[in-house]
């Protein structure tokens, strides 16, 4: 049974001109893909399976990501249904000369995992350790 820490992906991308606004900051939907990608990654080393997007809840963009920023996201799963997988995304915009970060975005992100197209039982999620038991709260706050 996977542990909320063997699903955790963590990710950077760096803001270039090509994925900003006329404001000079990162378009939301740059970070909305970026978030969904990384997201699916973890829902997959979850499950064993490939993982499809079925919902988006509760995104908040609260601060921009820069041109020249980091976009950090962090990526988990915190909980499972029968074929689904609940993941938490976590943007850090990140300074890359003194590595100071800051939360812009956040989401809960569902995803169902699939063989030939159908849905398929995911395995039970263990709650490993206090740093696992950390990120489960988290997620839930």
């Amino acid at each position: 049974m996977p542990s909320i820490e063997d699903t955790l992906i963590r990710n950077r991308h760096r803001v270039q001109p090509n994925h900003a606004n006329n404001y000079e900051t990162a378009h939301g939907g740059i970070i909305m893909k970026w978030m969904d990608q990384d997201a699916a990654m973890s829902a997959m080393r979850f499950a064993g399976q490939p993982a499809v997007t079925a919902a988006m809840d509760g995104l908040d963009f609260t601060r921009p990501v820069q041109i020249g920023d980091i976009a950090l996201i962090e990526a988990f799963v915190y909980d499972a249904g029968r074929t689904s997988a609940k993941v938490y995304v976590r943007v850090n915009r990140e300074n890359p000369r003194n590595g100071d970060t800051e939360l812009t975005t956040e989401a809960h992100f569902t995803f169902v995992a699939v063989d030939d197209g159908r849905p398929v039982e995911v395995p039970d999620l263990t709650v490993d350790g206090e740093n696992g038991r950390q990120l489960r709260e988290a997620a839930r706050e």
